[in-house]
């Protein structure tokens, strides 16, 4: 049986294939843009507890592959606004103002202006993302943690060069919707084939004023999960594996960032499991097809930068006891939500502070006025998972345990379209 999808997703597939061969510069308004990047590794020193699965109790036996945490920090002469990608599974909220607090007292780079998110890999450490009471172990390493993510920044503020920008569009069908529908009629982590599922793959080249690369940002909607719970191996599961990827083909001087989509309902095809090769793989796949679009781009310099940052507030709802269709749902403590948008030229940042499901980041780039349109999720603070209404009497593990009530998808992609249309000068 053929699936058959949505008036969304049919569109989502029309803008995929209109715009999967294409390689557009951002174009030049203003003066030229500055970039300046860098890495550090933040791979823990001692074992200690991982993130993502309850099950999972015991610290870490050894390390797979280093994790790192990487910073773009752009200027056009007048504002500054920095990307900051790293391999954990997302940051409570006061990690997310402390952080942010220090990076504006160290650089000038404002609040508005800061895009802090995770890859949500579950394969890295306990980063205080969702655990309380955490040992001194891991209470020593988040602090560190914080100290590397601070000065990584710092470190990229003082590499800034004149670059040229583009940007470009592709796809990877190595995700799939989970929210598969069981035989009591219930809805469960597994795989949907007939869900709708973004494979967008969006990539931005930046080159020095030789036409040399100097880093490529990667934005694909997919949850870390390829690493399972059997895994007690740190590990920067896919996104990881891509960004190593496509620096061994691109060479060591090219500093690879990698952001997660709107993916609360998406998982990769292959996991959750211990085998290291499906991680590979899927890095693998990815990262070619982000090579492949990255040669296609063609550069130029870019225009001014705009920020917007704004908190919104979402009706709170209670846990719910299990994951059956048709409950009732509970009032809870009211949610705040943080939105933020960084405009580079043609290019546009959206960043979302929770677990975002993939049809709410497929609206936001449909809706926006501008082509190059990136929707970064795990960003700025956590949320939890941010479901459409759609899904509420369906059931399922994200509307169990997300905080919000319906209304929540309304209210984030109106404010996000507003701050969008409010950066267009």
């Amino acid at each position: 049986m053929k699936p058959i999808l949505s008036n969304l997703c049919i569109l989502n597939c029309f803008l995929v294939l209109l715009f999967s061969s294409n390689a557009n510069p951002v174009s030049e308004k203003n003066d030229s843009i500055k970039v300046g990047v860098a890495k550090v590794c933040i791979t823990p020193e001692v074992p200690i507890q991982m993130s993502g699965y309850e099950s999972r109790t015991e610290p870490f036996k050894g390390v797979h592959d280093d994790l790192f945490a990487s910073a773009s920090v752009f200027s056009d002469g007048i504002n500054k606004a920095v990307l900051i990608s790293v391999d954990v599974i997302g940051f409570s909220n006061s990690f997310y103002e402390e952080t942010v607090s220090r990076i504006n007292n160290k650089t000038g780079i404002k609040k508005e202006a800061i895009l802090l998110s995770a890859v949500h890999t579950h394969g890295g450490p306990v980063s205080k993302s969702y655990e309380t009471n955490v040992s001194p172990a891991i209470e020593k390493y988040v602090n560190e943690l914080q100290d590397k993510i601070v000065n990584v920044v710092i470190e990229a503020s003082g590499k800034i060069q004149p670059v040229k920008i583009g940007t470009g569009k592709g796809i990877c069908n190595m995700n799939i919707n989970r929210r598969a529908r069981f035989a009591d009629g219930s809805i469960w982590l597994g795989r949907n084939p007939d869900g709708i599922c973004d494979h967008e793959v969006s990539v931005v080249r930046i080159d020095d004023l030789e036409n040399n690369p100097i880093a490529v940002l990667v934005n694909w909607p997919c949850h870390g999960t390829v690493g399972g719970q059997e895994n007690y191996y740190i590990t920067g599961d896919w996104p990881g594996s891509t960004a190593r990827y496509i620096e061994k083909e691109l060479g060591d001087n090219v500093i690879v960032q990698v952001t997660a989509g709107a993916s609360g309902d998406i998982n990769p095809i292959y996991g959750p499991n211990d085998k290291f090769d499906d991680i590979e793989a899927i890095g693998m796949l990815l990262g070619e097809e982000a090579v492949i679009i990255t040669e296609k781009i063609k550069t130029a310099t870019s225009g001014g930068i705009n920020t917007i940052n704004k908190v919104i507030t979402a009706e709170g709802k209670k846990r719910l006891a299990s994951r059956q269709p048709n409950q009732k749902l509970e009032p809870g403590t009211d949610r705040n939500i943080n939105l933020s948008v960084i405009k580079i030229g043609d290019l546009v940042f959206a960043g979302i502070s929770g677990e975002v499901m993939n049809e709410i980041g497929l609206k936001i780039k449909v809706d926006s006025p501008f082509e190059n349109t990136i929707v970064v999720t795990h960003c700025n603070g956590n949320s939890g998972y941010l479901c459409t209404d759609e899904a509420y009497p369906l059931g399922g593990y994200e509307v169990m345990v997300t905080q919000t009530m319906p209304g929540t998808e309304l209210l984030i992609t109106d404010n996000l379209q507003k701050m969008i249309e409010s950066v267009k000068n």
